[in-house]
């Protein structure tokens, strides 16, 4: 692992111990944490270590598994990530997984390629350790541990606290998230619509497309969030179960609003190209009109460009411009016709 004071990402970003709503200072390795955690409930109080990893490898992740006594599957699982979120449990500790989300600033919803950027965290919580890993540079927990370091009574209620504010601060991620792209859909739907513009229908797309995964990150947390209220009852506190049922509230929410969204970019696909096909038959109708008008000379260059000896007129010195007068005339009553209908 990366020392502290390396500028190089660090596997092992933060391990502390926590006791009687505060936190024990000291730096610790998860095996030396775990070891004053027992010594602390071996007085009679209760205490547990929270180890936070970054895209650890294997190796690394299979060290923290051997001191924690993690298994092996969900240890798999967070070594190699691109997991759905979730919720298991083996024997006596749970495994959730939370997709994350970032906003990427952009000028206009045209240019960027992308709009959503996820990442994830898994959570290991058991009686007396949290271990929280990440992948994704945009998922720092950084300001969910200074919060708990300051919130006593919050450190109290144990690990299950700690999964709490972290699930609580992902879920608030996606509402920012979700209201910042509520903009971006603002300007697409007034760029479909606008008077004298052509529709292009890729910019929707790449946009339902951002939708579409920030809808894969929060929707299949529901059942997780259900289950979490519902079931675990010997490991979750009535207390930390209350503040859990407040997150699924809010997840609920941003989800029914993610589902509005795609909705509404799903009719406004089918509007842009409704629109596309009215622009192309518009155009049609003018091309159409216009070698409607060029045929007319055409053909009248063609006749008389046949040249045989017996054509009407063909010696007479006011031939010439009769056919183009003619011509012309011709063309402009097509013109005005076409003009009138609404084809040019």
């Amino acid at each position: 692992m990366t020392a502290v004071g390396d500028r190089k990402p660090r596997v092992l970003v933060d391990c502390g111990v926590y006791t009687d709503g505060a936190r024990i200072p000291g730096e610790f390795t998860p095996a030396a944490a775990l070891a004053k955690v027992y010594e602390i409930e071996s007085s009679g109080n209760d205490a547990f270590v929270w180890v936070g990893l970054h895209e650890p490898t294997e190796a690394q992740m299979q060290g923290v598994a051997t001191t924690f006594q993690l298994h092996e599957l969900s240890v798999e699982d967070a070594v190699y990530a691109h997991q759905r979120p979730k919720l298991e449990r083996y024997d006596e500790h749970l495994f959730l997984v939370l997709k994350t989300v970032n906003y990427v600033q952009h000028e206009s919803v045209v240019l960027p390629r992308q709009i959503v950027e996820s990442g994830e965290i898994m959570i290991f919580v058991g009686k007396n350790f949290v271990v929280t890993v990440r992948h994704g540079d945009h998922s720092s927990l950084a300001e969910v541990r200074k919060q708990m370091d300051i919130d006593p009574d919050s450190l109290r209620l144990g690990p299950y606290a700690v999964m709490h504010a972290i699930a609580d601060y992902v879920v608030d991620r996606y509402g920012e998230v979700t209201n910042l792209m509520e903009t971006d859909i603002d300007v697409i739907e007034e760029a479909a619509f606008a008077p004298d513009t052509r529709t292009d229908v890729e910019p929707i797309y790449q946009i339902k497309r951002e939708v579409l995964a920030l809808r894969r990150a929060v929707a299949p947390l529901s059942v997780p969030f259900q289950r979490l209220q519902n079931e675990h009852k010997d490991l979750i506190s009535k207390e930390v179960r209350r503040y859990l049922r407040d997150v699924a509230d809010n997840q609920t929410r941003v989800a029914e609003q993610i589902s509005s969204y795609d909705e509404m970019l799903s009719a406004l696909v089918q509007a842009a190209l409704a629109r596309v096909g009215m622009q192309q038959n518009t155009d049609m109708r003018k091309m159409s009109a216009w070698a409607g008008i060029i045929a007319v000379p055409t053909m009248i260059a063609g006749i008389y460009g046949m040249n045989f000896d017996h054509m009407p007129a063909l010696h007479w010195v006011f031939s010439y411009p009769l056919t183009l007068v003619s011509m012309a005339t011709i063309c402009a009553v097509l013109h005005r016709a076409f003009r009138r209908n609404g084809w040019l």
